[in-house]
């Protein structure tokens, strides 16, 4: 499995809107740059998804994959895996740590590991990490703190 990357944002709403962002996969594509199309194919008895089904387009990086995801019961950690090897990964496991502030905003830790299918060196490999990593996070915060964004 290949290093894992950690960042972390401080977003202008409480955990609970947070969460419920996170958790809405079918809009993905309204405020995602990559994501095509998001599809629970699977869910808990709570409905919550279990495994999604992703489309990206990344430019270079085009793939379809289906993650599984697991909830802590306080939805404080949102943890995930790919089910099966795609067309550009081995694997790949993450997963969102959400933390209310005493300020009444929310900390969102977004880990992530991923082995691709194909090779790229390691510099290429963490810079690339990096920006899908500070990308996604943006975007979160951006989905949150819009106006009438969460359902």
């Amino acid at each position: 499995m290949a290093d894992s990357s950690t960042q972390s944002i401080t977003i202008d709403a409480p955990p609970d809107r947070v969460v419920a962002v996170i958790c809405d996969f079918a809009r993905y594509p309204e405020w995602t740059e990559t994501v095509r199309r998001a599809e629970v194919v699977e869910e808990y008895e709570d409905g919550y998804a279990s495994q999604v089904r992703f489309t990206i387009d990344a430019g270079v990086l085009a793939d379809e994959y289906v993650l599984a995801y697991e909830y802590a019961e306080d939805l404080s950690r949102i943890e995930w895996h790919l089910v099966a090897p795609s067309r550009m990964q081995r694997a790949q496991r993450g997963s969102y740590d959400v933390v209310g502030n005493p300020d009444g905003t929310a900390t969102v830790t977004y880990t992530l590991e991923v082995e691709l299918a194909v090779g790229m060196l390691g510099m290429f490999r963490r810079k690339a990490e990096k920006m899908i990593m500070d990308t996604a996070l943006k975007q979160l915060k951006h989905r949150v703190e819009a106006p009438g964004a969460t359902r």
